[in-house]
């Protein structure tokens, strides 16, 4: 949700302009400050402000967001796997022309990674589908010296500069030259021409690692939990955590997330547990496409449809809660990509109801409270573990 001041809005961010009546109420009452979620030093990525998030230190703890996409989908790796997040994009005239293959549906994008493996997989490396263009590609025994590229930080480049590159990089090239033959004709692909959409016709493998060893939210602070997010990245995330992934129908980690879907599933894991993680998309996704009017309207459902609905359903139940709202790292429409740069955040406690002057929820009310340099702290703060 994060973004910068924009000149269209009069020197204001989206979220200072969307109608959030619930964040602005629960900063009212509770506390807003900023933390920075993106150590120095480390791509601005979901992967390292997630784990930020869930208070793990990156610098310990990240390994690469390919085994996190792993854990999500229950793949399970060996040491000798290097696992990378292996999108599904359109090439143009040798450009990233599209990310994400025009977000090509989960079911079409089974298909063409069953083809792929049926045909490039095996011995050296297997393929396997995830959520919408969001696949997984495992070498056995790759170097760790193979360097990469985010897709959606090159859009409308020319990819051959960004190539994979580094040792051991010249197969995985192979390998993406192949899958672009394997691509280029597959029926679905023609189907999508037809239809005026934009073929699957690449592969972009990015965000290698290697399976990481993480404390668990209940060896840390006493606290079973669970997950709810349409992402694989953060499911996987948080089954490493130990946090037991809930899956809820119409989840698409896209624009069209059912908003109220994820909120009845959080409160109904509430019953059961104690630490619920809640991810939505939509404001990302929207930022990546640089569309205004999208952004808006995915941070006004995420507060009417989610935050609205958690903080009444555990109102209601009568008991004490801490319930925190934070965005994981900026995404400015001017830029359409990450950004290292601190992020807001508001803690709502049930049992401390003081207010700290904010009127709202915002990057600009943040900026007068606490700040947190170290983001991994912050669930530490809200946890109640530190002061």
């Amino acid at each position: 949700m994060a973004d910068h001041p924009l000149q269209e809005l009069g020197g204001r961010t989206p979220l200072e302009v969307a109608r959030t009546r619930w964040m602005d109420h629960l900063a009212q009452k509770g506390e807003v400050g900023r933390v920075v979620t993106v150590p120095k030093g480390y791509h601005p990525g979901s992967s390292i402000a997630n784990l930020s998030l869930l208070g793990y230190d990156p610098s310990r703890y990240y390994t690469g967001r390919g085994p996190l996409e792993a854990a999500s989908i229950g793949v399970d790796l060996s040491p000798e796997d290097l696992a990378f997040r292996c999108n599904l994009v359109t090439i143009v005239d040798g450009r990233m022309g599209d990310y994400s293959a025009g977000h090509i549906t989960t079911e079409e994008a089974k298909e063409l990674f069953e083809a792929l493996e049926a045909s490039l997989g095996g011995r050296d490396g297997d393929f396997y589908p995830g959520v919408s263009y969001r696949g997984l590609l495992v070498l056995h025994g790759a170097s760790d010296g193979i360097e990469t590229t985010p897709p959606h930080d090159i859009v409308g480049k020319e990819i051959t500069p960004y190539l994979p590159r580094g040792v051991g990089a010249e197969g995985l090239v192979r390998l993406m030259e192949e899958a672009s033959r394997v691509l280029q004709d597959h029926p679905v692909n023609r189907r999508r021409v037809v239809r005026g959409r934009p073929p699957a016709n690449a592969i972009w493998p990015w965000g290698q690692g290697r399976r990481p060893e993480m404390p668990t939210i209940r060896e840390r602070y006493g606290l079973k939990g669970r997950v709810v997010a349409a992402v694989d990245l953060v499911k996987g995330i948080g089954i490493y955590a130990g946090l037991e992934p809930v899956q809820v129908p119409g989840a698409t980690g896209w624009l069209d997330t059912d908003y109220g879907a994820k909120a009845r599933a959080g409160l109904e894991a509430l019953e059961e547990t104690d630490f619920l993680y809640l991810h939505v998309e939509a404001p990302d996704e929207a930022s990546h496409m640089g569309d205004l009017g999208e952004k808006i309207r995915a941070i006004e459902r995420f507060d009417q449809d989610v935050v609205g609905p958690v903080f009444e359903g555990l109102t209601k139940r009568g008991l004490s809660f801490r319930l925190m709202v934070a965005t994981d790292h900026p995404t400015p429409l001017e830029l359409r990509t990450h950004v290292a740069e601190p992020v807001p955040f508001l803690i709502y406690d049930s049992d401390d109801v003081r207010g700290g002057g904010a009127w709202g929820f915002s990057e600009r009310e943040a900026s007068k409270g606490p700040f947190f340099e170290e983001g991994h702290r912050l669930m530490d703060y809200f946890i109640g573990t530190i002061s």
